[in-house]
């Protein structure tokens, strides 16, 4: 049995279908979608509906990302549009939904209300799309909208010096508490990096799939991972969030 962690998908889906088909996925295996499978390209709606359709047939985890929030707000009343949803790729996800029926919105409506704001696996992993900021961990964690908008666990990770070991008075007790930490979030494409990035104990698989990168799968075990083409190679004719 093999567990994957799937980074952020922005509404491509022909990308996530090249990454499933690269993992030749049987019933034994577990998928961990780490949020934010709308906004930026022209088939968010068709997305959601992909992954409902895979969840009947794979076990699938799925975690919510703030871009998932604005939606689920949006498919809960058509009213409540947020600026900064319709700026930064919401205005594409509504028109994604142009085809859809009542019916079909609901039942998406009910898939986003049913996601995980974080999962901790039976080995100690966690998984959430953005980090935390609580140092007792995420049950302690005060501002719950934090695990889908917070950067700066993955900041924190980044600038940690390597000489500090696991005993020493100055490792942050935020990373004592697990294992690994599994985020999205944060491209890595910001720091010209195409690929996940690991620091220290925290493994980023956002590889900028809403911009100029691709959709990454990674075999939390071995760390192998399979990465998309380009979104923009996969959809010529649009610009995603590049703007």
């Amino acid at each position: 049995m093999r567990t994957f962690a799937i980074g952020d998908i922005h509404g491509g889906l022909k990308a996530v279908v090249q990454v499933l088909n690269q993992l030749e996925v049987t019933e034994q295996d577990t998928l961990i979608f780490m949020g934010d499978y709308v906004d930026g390209w022209s088939e968010s709606a068709q997305v959601v509906a992909f992954l409902i359709d895979l969840s009947e047939k794979i076990n699938c985890i799925f975690i919510k990302g703030n871009h998932d929030v604005w939606c689920q707000n949006w498919l809960a009343d058509h009213n409540d549009v947020n600026p900064s949803w319709f700026l930064h790729g919401g205005k594409e996800t509504m028109e994604s939904y142009e085809s859809f029926s009542a019916e079909e919105k609901k039942q998406h409506l009910a898939f986003f209300e049913s996601m995980q704001m974080y999962y901790l696996d039976a080995t100690n992993r966690l998984f959430l799309h953005a980090g935390f900021t609580s140092m007792h961990g995420v049950a302690k964690e005060t501002y719950t909208h934090k695990f889908c908008t917070d950067r700066t666990l993955w900041e924190m990770a980044l600038a940690m010096d390597k000489k500090i070991g696991l005993d020493h008075s100055l490792y942050p007790k935020r990373l004592k508490h697990y294992k690994e930490i599994y985020i999205g979030h944060t491209p890595t494409t910001n720091y010209n990096e195409s690929t996940p990035m690991n620091a220290v104990n925290v493994w980023n698989i956002d590889t900028g799939a809403a911009f100029k990168g691709s959709v990454t799968a990674m075999n939390i075990d071995t760390k192998a991972f399979f990465q998309s083409d380009s979104l923009p190679s996969l959809y010529p004719n649009e610009t995603g969030r590049n703007k």
